[in-house]
């Protein structure tokens, strides 16, 4: 930008007022700009390796990042990975992985029992483990990934491998979630393996056609659906 003035000490006066103004908004704009940056509120994860790090927004406190449980019936345990807000305490928002002992670690508040909770119940918890350092806390639990409750499905399917059991789920819907049945499927003589090794004959043939519907049992964690 340039800027023409006439000579004589009145226009260089003037001048000097021009540029003193550009200098003032420029130095604003750099605060603003830096404040910007800095205003955000980080989750960091406490136990190291355990999930990668999220960005926290303020106006985020409600909403779940994590995987699709119901809050008020999804009981947590070893190794799932919960997410704990705390509105207006970044340092306190964060990543836990649910240890062994079905514990976590929280700062300012220590150990908190997190397993065999719902993450309403253990919400409720947090809220008052924290009253005891803070006014009128406000929480928000939400699982993050679900490790503690899975099932099984191999062999003849589109998609093989372990999923999360987050809610109540049937042998036929569990199927479906594997992408099906290969071609060559054994679609008369699937198989689930439940712990203790019980073994659960399953008709997909027959389920399909709405026979026999007292076979789709409900999945538990640790089944194993074999299709051959």
């Amino acid at each position: 930008m340039r800027i023409s003035l006439g000579r004589g000490p009145a226009c260089r006066a003037a001048y000097c007022t021009v540029m003193a103004s550009i200098c003032v908004c420029l130095l604003g704009a750099q605060q603003v700009e830096k404040s910007n940056k800095n205003d955000k509120s980080k989750i960091e994860v406490v136990s190291p390796g355990a999930a990668p790090e999220l960005e926290l927004k303020k106006d985020d406190l409600a909403k779940a990042a994590g995987a699709a449980v119901d809050p008020r019936s999804y009981v947590i345990g070893a190794e799932d990975i919960i997410a704990i807000r705390v509105w207006r305490e970044p340092e306190m928002s964060a990543l836990y992985a649910v240890r062994p002992d079905g514990k976590i670690s929280m700062p300012l508040v220590g150990e908190v029992d997190a397993a065999n909770l719902t993450p309403k119940e253990l919400e409720a918890k947090v809220v008052e483990a924290l009253q005891t350092v803070m006014n009128r806390p406000q929480v928000a639990v939400s699982v993050q990934d679900v490790r503690s409750k899975k099932y099984y499905v191999q062999g003849q399917v589109n998609r093989a491998g372990s999923f999360p059991l987050v809610s109540k789920l049937t042998i036929l819907e569990a199927l479906g979630l594997a992408g099906g049945l290969q071609e060559f499927a054994n679609e008369k003589d699937i198989r689930i393996i439940r712990k203790g090794g019980q073994v659960i004959k399953f008709n997909y043939k027959e389920v399909t056609r709405g026979k026999k519907m007292e076979q789709n049992i409900e999945l538990m964690p640790g089944d194993q659906i074999i299709v051959r």
